[in-house]
């Protein structure tokens, strides 16, 4: 699959995921007080999360057209309005 995930969104995805799965895993273990499907939940979203930021592809986001990679890859081709071309 094509990478749609990048920049700010993986940034995000890759410090909210884990997040959510050491908040499930204290509620399992008692450290946390979270209902059952609440832990489930987040355990289940910080998995994804996880996995997309670390995939860099997002099944939802195709679906919505959303491509963060490509708008993150234009940022760093700019190098600051620096052309290739040497000066004459």
């Amino acid at each position: 699959m094509e990478k749609n995930v990048g920049g700010f969104d993986r940034t995000w995805r890759l410090v909210v995921g884990p997040v959510l799965v050491l908040a499930a895993v204290a509620a399992f273990g008692g450290l946390v007080s979270l209902s059952t499907p609440v832990a489930v939940i987040a355990l289940v979203a910080g998995v994804v999360f996880l996995a997309t930021g670390v995939l860099q592809t997002c099944f939802l986001n195709r679906l919505l057209g959303l491509d963060t990679y490509h708008d993150a890859g234009e940022e760093s081709d700019a190098s600051g309005g620096m052309s290739e071309e040497r000066p004459q």
